[in-house]
């Protein structure tokens, strides 16, 4: 079984935290223990889980990896989204989260965050279980 959750970006590079989303995806589909595996099909965009309870650390982490690697450097990609390919690419695309009792087994602070790097853009995060 595979469910989507659907995510709308409002700005060029942003962390969406989706923790809620998919901890509703768990309570829906019955998984009491297992992993729940999260990728994201999508070339511009990726996926971590990171402190979620103060949001200026997922600003300095998109402030971090914009100074990494800038949007206007000369890159061979013209399409003007090389910068969102790169940043896919170091932050990854996927992440598993250990289920228990129904619920995802995430630290105090830890939640997980969509991460866009080509918005404004709708997109789309796939959701599955191991049992």
């Amino acid at each position: 079984m595979i469910k989507y959750i659907n995510v709308k970006s409002k700005t060029r590079n942003e962390f969406i935290d989706i923790t809620d989303m998919v901890q509703d995806v768990v309570k829906e589909s019955g998984i009491v223990k297992g992993v729940c595996c999260l990728f994201v099909p999508h070339t511009t965009a990726g996926i971590t889980i990171n402190e979620g309870a103060d949001p200026s650390v997922q600003r300095d982490i998109v402030q971090a990896l914009s100074r990494l690697v800038p949007h206007d450097a000369n890159y061979f990609h013209r399409e003007g989204n090389a910068d969102a390919h790169i940043k896919s690419t170091l932050v990854g695309t996927s992440v598993q989260v250990i289920v228990e009792d129904g619920k995802l087994v995430l630290g105090t602070w830890q939640a997980i965050f969509f991460c866009e790097f080509d918005g404004p853009r709708h997109r789309r995060v796939a959701v599955t279980f191991l049992r």
